[in-house]
């Protein structure tokens, strides 16, 4: 916190400020003191009296100036409007009140201390000093800001102001000094309200008229008069932000925890911890913590996002406000996700004395709608009874193609803004490439499945909203050989270290290369493995190799591609940013739970596949191929990327070059599942209670062909495997029977428990992603020649009437449900900006 210089500099440097001692004056108080008064320097007026007029009558005019100047000071801070202060502190016997004093102390327009009130706590031989050194012990030790005469009164002096509850009502109150205010208070406060069980009788309070100084504070040279920045007490983000200095977050020192936890957890400067908050989902991490970094959808609390500075450009200079503001939302929404997030909610929880209480509310209207446009908040499958944002930002009708995650998302939210949404769906069903199969017994997702890094995951948010648990994916994966011989944990330990390390050169090989440079990762792969097995001398073993190809095999599952087609310059290209951490967990009652709830009150249409959309005019046209015609004023796009790349919508005029060749450097990646249901777990035994098994291709040709089971009942009540078919594996069986993939499958499983006999099975299924006419795809990569910036071109809007989402849209989450679910959520919060 500043001491007496303007509130508007850094609030928080990176080191402690120097401490003055206790018979110091602060900084420009130092000439003002009790022992006189400082006239103040009077301009002598340099033309000549007027005619007539006596120079013993002009002095006389100056006395009486001077008489009329002794009973009262008007406030120096140049810009103040207060020319007759009155002081709010009262704590000297000669406190001036509304008085002449020898120096007024500025703490905002309409807050002011007299000289005797400053001397009352700050002379060391005056009845408050002990109190003052008390609360400055404090805001030391735990605090970063200088502890001043200033600071003290603002934190511990000033009268708390708090705004009746009644909706005809809203005028602000002072509270009187020995009252301090709660947020159980602030919720339910009604003008006049008494207190210690005394009765009101008078009149109805809420005539009473408002205080003058309530209207200064909607000004802005207002916040800009501040003195201090604002401070929160008992904030809900404080058990988020322990390990933090609370000034540097927005919070007060003076209400923080014991100086021993304090002191413990910045102690420990190496490594972040994350704070334990009891009832609080582990998956919850909205902040960073300390030395902390690489997490998706994290926030640094003593920093402002570049949106949030372009939103807010005026706390640029100080953002103590905002981010006071910020984290005390996101705590709040972390801590009850089920609920809308209101202003009332929020304002209960404003704990700071002063004016600056009223400006802090206000302004918490700004940062909630800002933070629940950008899905921030107020997201998921929150159901919601009026929209969540003003009029203004939902007086536009838009048409979203295609029911998949993204299209859902944005229309869940568009709707919830205020925005009219018709979602048109090709097929007869919800849900795009998430399919989930209940035909064996257990939930199996013909499409995703799985969460990739459960910590701030909004997968991991619905889940929570609707009482979901996922099952924990464990760690451990025995690797079987023909034969069904267990792979000796110390040979995959070795050959997953080559196979990284393999992939750390071809990291470095791209550094210095340009787009044109690029060659296909397979080859790369095979070069750099040539290059090191020539150079060590080292010979991999016939088993090495093969637990190597397994390796490989699971590089073409996540690229959802043979190595051949995928680029060696960009193949993780979304790695450079931070990724989801945390646990990988199993779905168990699939993504299809979650997509039917997000689309619960949206206008749905199915069966309608778009053939054209027009945005020629100042509507947009979109054409199904049953003729029928809709119009909106924007139109979200959110089709797999093979339907755009294959033609099969055709735009009017025709897409951005930039954009086509964009969708044409993306590759449309393909994996196939198979899920057999059996009528014992034979696994169980072998496996002991591992949640998937791997299985080592015999040569490369096979590479591919089931490398993975899965064992999709985590309970252990039903028998159900399902496997992935990757790479050349998938051009196989698109040339098989489903039958033949079951009996190819049976084979392995024989070969892999050789030991024991392998039942027949009750039931199956095999997925043809590559057939489907809606899909024709997995998801996407990034081809040879092709980069992670296409994934951005293809995001931007057209002419601000057609916009894009879908996974293939998302460079930082692509791949996933999670990229597309976020994908929609970013262009519902592009479409409302505009």
């Amino acid at each position: 916190m500043l001491s007496d210089t303007d509130y508007g500099g850094n609030a928080c440097g990176t080191r402690r400020p120097k401490k003055r001692s206790s018979g110091e004056s602060p900084g420009d108080e130092q000439s003002l003191r009790a022992s006189g008064r400082q006239l103040n320097v009077r301009v002598k007026r340099s033309n000549n009296p007027p005619p007539g007029q006596s120079k013993r009558k002009a002095t006389e005019t100056e006395e009486e100036d001077e008489q009329s100047e002794k009973k009262y000071r008007k406030c120096e801070k140049a810009g103040c409007s207060a020319i007759y202060p009155v002081c709010f502190a009262s704590a000297s016997e000669r406190c001036a009140k509304n008085g002449y004093t020898s120096r007024w102390y500025h703490l905002s327009c309409g807050e002011h201390f007299c000289n005797e009130c400053f001397d009352h706590y700050y002379r060391s031989h005056k009845d408050g000093y002990e109190t003052f050194a008390s609360w400055k012990k404090v805001w030391t030790t735990n605090g970063k800001s200088e502890p001043s005469l200033k600071a003290f009164m603002a934190d511990q002096q000033l009268p708390f102001w708090v705004q009746c509850t009644k909706p005809d009502c809203r005028k602000w109150r002072q509270l009187t000094k020995e009252i301090q205010l709660t947020a159980s208070l602030a919720a339910t406060y009604r003008c006049g309200m008494k207190f210690n069980n005394i009765k009101n009788d008078g009149p109805d309070q809420c005539s009473q008229p408002e205080d003058m100084r309530v209207a200064e504070v909607t000004n802005s040279w207002w916040h800009a008069m501040l003195i201090l920045p604002p401070l929160f007490k008992d904030s809900p983000a404080s058990p988020f932000l322990v390990a933090y200095y609370p000034d540097c977050v927005g919070m007060s020192p003076s209400g923080s925890l014991s100086t021993v936890t304090k002191a413990e957890l910045r102690a420990d400067h190496c490594r972040a911890v994350q704070p334990q908050i009891p009832g609080l989902c582990p998956y919850f991490q909205p902040f960073y913590q300390p030395n902390e970094c690489g997490k998706a959808l994290c926030v640094r609390p003593d920093m402002m996002e570049l949106d949030e500075l372009y939103e807010f450009p005026e706390f640029s200079r100080d953002p103590t406000m905002y981010l006071a503001l910020r984290n005390l939302i996101l705590a709040s929404w972390n801590s009850n996700c089920t609920e809308v997030l209101t202003l009332e909610k929020c304002a209960q929880h404003i704990i700071i004395r002063g004016l600056v209480r009223v400006c802090c509310v206000q302004e918490m209207d700004r940062v909630l709608h800002f933070m629940t446009r950008k899905g921030l908040i107020n997201t998921g499958v929150l159901a919601v009874k009026q929209p969540l944002l003003p009029e203004r930002y939902g007086t536009k009708n838009v048409i979203v193609i295609g029911a998949g995650a993204s299209g859902l998302a944005a229309a869940k939210q568009l709707q919830n803004f205020g925005t009219q949404v018709v979602v048109l769906e090709a097929r007869d069903r919800i849900g795009g490439r998430v399919w989930d199969d209940m035909s064996l017994g257990v939930t199996v997702g013909r499409g995703a499945q799985i969460v990739n890094g459960c910590v701030n995951n909004p997968i991991a948010l619905m889940c929570e909203q609707m009482g979901i648990k996922m099952h924990k994916l464990g760690e451990r994966c025995d690797l079987f050989q023909k034969g069904g011989v267990t792979t000796d944990p110390a040979i995959d330990k070795r050959m997953d270290f080559h196979f990284n390390a393999i992939l750390d050169v071809v990291s470095e090989w791209r550094k210095d290369k340009s787009q044109h440079q690029d060659t296909p990762l397979g080859e790369k792969v095979q070069e750099v493995k040539k290059n090191f097995l020539q150079e060590s001398g080292i010979q991999f073993s016939e088993l090495e190799e093969k637990v190597l190809q397994f390796h490989l095999s699971n590089l073409e599952y996540a690229c959802g591609s043979t190595l051949d087609q995928v680029s060696a310059r960009s193949w993780d290209h979304n790695e450079f940013f931070a990724q989801f951490s945390g646990d990988h967990t199993l779905l168990t009652q699939g993504y299809s739970v979650l997509l039917h709830k997000l689309a619960d009150g949206l206008d749905i249409r199915t069966k309608c596949p778009v053939q054209a959309i027009d945005y020629s005019g100042d509507v947009v046209k979109v054409t199904s191929t049953n003729g029928s015609q809709w119009t909106a004023h924007k139109v979200l796009v959110t089709v797999p990327l093979t339907l755009l790349q294959k033609n099969m919508i055709h735009f009017n005029p025709p897409l951005p070059e930039r954009k086509l060749k964009a969708i044409h450097s993306l590759g449309a990646g393909i994996i196939e599942k198979i899920a057999v249901q059996f009528p014992c777990r034979f696994w169980d035994k072998k496996i002991q209670g591992a949640d998937y098994f791997g299985h080592i291709p015999p040569n490369p040709d096979k590479r591919g062909m089931f490398s993975v089971f899965y064992d999709m009942d985590p309970q252990g009540k039903q028998a159900v495997l399902m496997s992935v078919i990757s790479g050349n594996s998938v051009t196989t069986v698109q040339d098989m029977e489903d039958k033949e993939v079951l009996e190819e499958c049976m084979k392995v499983l024989q070969e892999l428990f050789k030991e024991q006999e392998v039942p027949e099975p009750l039931g199956f299924f095999v997925t043809r992603w590559s057939t489907d006419l809606w899909a024709q795809m997995s998801y996407s990569f990034v081809k040879t020649g092709g980069s992670g910036e296409a994934y951005d071109i293809l995001a931007e809007d057209v002419q601000g009437k057609l916009f894009f989402a879908g996974e293939a849209t998302n460079r930082h989450f692509p791949q996933t449900v999670t990229g597309a679910y976020l994908s929609g959520v970013r262009e519902a919060s592009k479409m409302t900006a505009m």
